[in-house]
């Protein structure tokens, strides 16, 4: 005869364990569900806005090749999702040979920390292209790079090989989510702030995702622009 007590234990863990696995498929469910919104979002924006970008593209184009010798396309290989590197585009802002100057210039880096090189008046930055910078009109390109799924319109900023090397473990978590056009970080101060702000800004993002912080984050990006804030 079985223990009453004993089977009452049994079926009150199995029911643990049900429900246990019932809630993780609801929150895999709705992580999906979540995506798919964001995704959806991204293809929507990014196609709607490259629309309405081509004629003023065309326009710095022509400024950029008028401006400076060089290609008008700046392509870069970045640190994207789970760590995978793609190729990030840009509008050209700087001489054509700006990367082999960097290395020249690491000592006279701004930035607090290691991780990000920024210098405010950064010798590689052409005529046009400080104004760019200024308004992130050399962002647009990677509205392509949203297309293609390599990133997304709010998500941590992409990082070069250099500085992503120079990442410190718990910044890792930044690789979990597409890396974004803007994010917290670029609207809470970018430039101005330091390495060690950026891993905060990265971590309080992806523990705290949601469509409505995409939003806020979208919203607050066109005040940001449009003021010029935290970009050089």
């Amino acid at each position: 005869m079985s223990n009453p007590i004993k089977q009452a234990s049994h079926d009150s863990s199995l029911k643990a364990i049900m429900e246990s696995v019932i809630l993780k498929d609801d929150i895999r469910s709705t992580k999906t569900i979540n995506f798919l919104l964001k995704r959806t979002i991204d293809l929507l924006l990014s196609s709607i806005l490259l629309l309405f970008a081509t004629i003023p593209l065309c326009i710095v184009i022509l400024l950029i090749k008028i401006d400076s010798p060089g290609t008008i396309f700046f392509s870069q290989t970045r640190i994207g999702l789970q760590g995978k590197p793609f190729k990030l585009l840009k509008l050209r802002t700087m001489v054509e040979n700006a990367s082999k100057l960097q290395t020249s210039l690491e000592s006279s880096n701004e930035m607090e920390g290691e991780v990000l090189f920024k210098i405010r008046q950064d010798p590689r930055i052409t005529r046009v292209g400080k104004y760019l910078r200024r308004y992130s009109i050399d962002e647009i390109p990677q509205l392509i790079n949203v297309l293609k799924g390599d990133m997304s319109l709010v998500g941590p900023r992409p990082l070069t090989l250099r500085d992503s090397a120079k990442l410190p473990a718990d910044q890792l978590i930044r690789h979990e989510v597409l890396p974004g056009i803007t994010g917290f970080w670029q609207v809470s101060g970018r430039s101005e702030t330091s390495s060690e702000h950026l891993g905060e800004c990265d971590r309080f993002y992806v523990k705290k995702w949601s469509l409505g912080l995409d939003l806020f984050i979208l919203l607050k990006t066109v005040f940001v622009v449009l003021a010029g804030e935290g970009a050089y």
